[in-house]
């Protein structure tokens, strides 16, 4: 005999001839928190090399823009798999895509863990990396908002799969860079320990995935497939909708713009006043801003607002500050004002991404939410390329200068964003 618990079907357990009570049923962890295990785990490949990149730039003596090119070409992974892997998923299922995902996720650590033999390791890794991430991303978290309601968690309220989703990003990045960045400070072998542990945390993943129902029904992904090849599908309708094209596109490359900037660039303009703990600060500054972010995301509903952009408004101004609040600890080689610039960015990164994700599942159908997820993602992660061209500039032009235009396109952004909602608020 068994019962439905709402998670996963347990045996009752056999009772005593003395005793013909049943026994109340173990609950396990509910479906939708096996999959934010798997999202955790994914962004924490992700992430764990950023705080690593002075590392590199110091004992490897690789060059700033070398070093700025490993978090970029993260992107050139990610882009690709957040455009296709919701249409793979809508086809043959959220559970194999987000299986490939946490295969890409130990290919990726694996490589990374090859990287003293050379800096093609580390590029071809971050490649698998992003790549993890953007399945992640577009494919774990539909599948998180999926059985964030009816019929896998009918308690839930409407915001609590972007909550979820977001949570487990920023929580998993978090973690990533704090176990990496304390072992390159403190630990043995901080070029490949990291991704060994990385690698160890996420295979159990794949057990646990495979016990997770799939949210897509055979007749839906029947249809998907009878629609012709894959890539005929690639196209998302709900892209072309005007607020999600002069609202948030216009926004969302803020929220990893202002990350990149805040504890990928800045530990490297602050390597004078740091010294000998530059990983400690590259490490404490990744971590406070994805700690702020992590502790707002659940109150972050309250900032957005489906009758304005106010959610995405309030991130750019928020992330415009924080960028100023990094051009003042350059000048200054200040410590404090850097960590209060990642803290201020941390915030409206929490903002961002709620806010975000809201507005991409209230303006996506059933069928295209994977696919305007991973169209969000994509290019809220082109923001990572910030570094690298700033890098690039940096030689031609003072970096405060630079950081200063970043500023000014960031309010020009938000002035965009204030003319068009108006005009855009209906959402279908």
């Amino acid at each position: 005999m068994s019962v439905d618990t709402g998670s996963v079907t347990l045996p009752r357990r056999a009772q005593g001839s003395q005793d013909q009570r049943p026994a109340p049923a173990r609950r396990s962890l509910p479906r939708w928190a096996l999959v934010w295990g798997a999202v955790f785990v994914s962004s924490w490949g992700g992430n764990q090399f950023s705080p690593l990149l002075l590392m590199y730039e110091n004992r490897e003596h690789y060059t700033s823009l070398l070093v700025n090119a490993f978090l970029g070409v993260y992107v050139l992974g990610l882009a690709p798999a957040l455009l296709v892997a919701g249409s793979l998923s809508d086809r043959h299922g959220r559970k194999r895509v987000t299986l490939v995902g946490l295969g890409t996720a130990i290919v990726g650590s694996g490589l990374l863990a090859f990287g003293p033999l050379g800096p093609e390791f580390l590029l071809i890794g971050r490649l698998f990396s992003g790549a993890t991430v953007g399945i992640a991303m577009a494919v774990g978290n539909s599948w998180i908002k999926e059985l964030s309601q009816a019929p896998f968690d009918p308690r839930a309220d409407r915001a609590a799969g972007a909550r979820r989703a977001s949570l487990s990003f920023t929580l998993g990045s978090g973690v990533g860079a704090l176990v990496a960045g304390l072992i390159a400070q403190w630990g043995p072998a901080p070029e490949v320990l990291p991704f060994l542990i990385h690698i160890a945390v996420a295979v159990p993943f794949f057990f646990v995935v495979a016990r997770v129902p799939e949210s897509r029904s055979e007749p839906a992904l029947a249809q998907a497939r009878a629609a012709g090849p894959w890539w005929r599908q690639l196209r998302i309708p709900a892209a072309s909708h005007r607020r999600f094209v002069r609202v948030v596109m216009v926004s969302c490359p803020w929220i990893f713009a202002g990350a990149a900037i805040a504890y990928g660039y800045l530990p490297t303009l602050l390597r004078a006043s740091t010294g000998s703990w530059g990983l400690v600060f590259a490490t404490t500054a990744t971590v406070v801003a994805l700690g702020v972010s992590s502790a707002f995301q659940p109150f972050a509903r309250r900032v957005h607002s489906a009758t304005s952009a106010r959610g995405l408004s309030v991130m750019v101004l928020v992330i415009a500050a924080g960028i100023g609040l990094v051009i003042v600890s350059d000048v200054e080689q200040s410590i404090w004002v850097g960590l209060a610039a990642n803290a201020v960015i941390g915030f409206g990164m929490g903002i961002g991404l709620v806010s975000g994700l809201l507005e991409v599942q209230r303006i996506a159908g059933p069928d295209g939410l994977a696919g305007l997820t991973g169209l969000f993602y994509a290019v809220a992660y082109a923001g990572f390329l910030a570094p690298a061209v700033i890098a690039a500039v940096a030689s031609l032009v003072p970096v405060t200068a630079i950081l200063g235009v970043v500023v000014a396109l960031a309010l020009v952004s938000w002035v965009l964003v204030m003319v068009s909602f108006r005009k855009h608020l209906p959402v279908a």
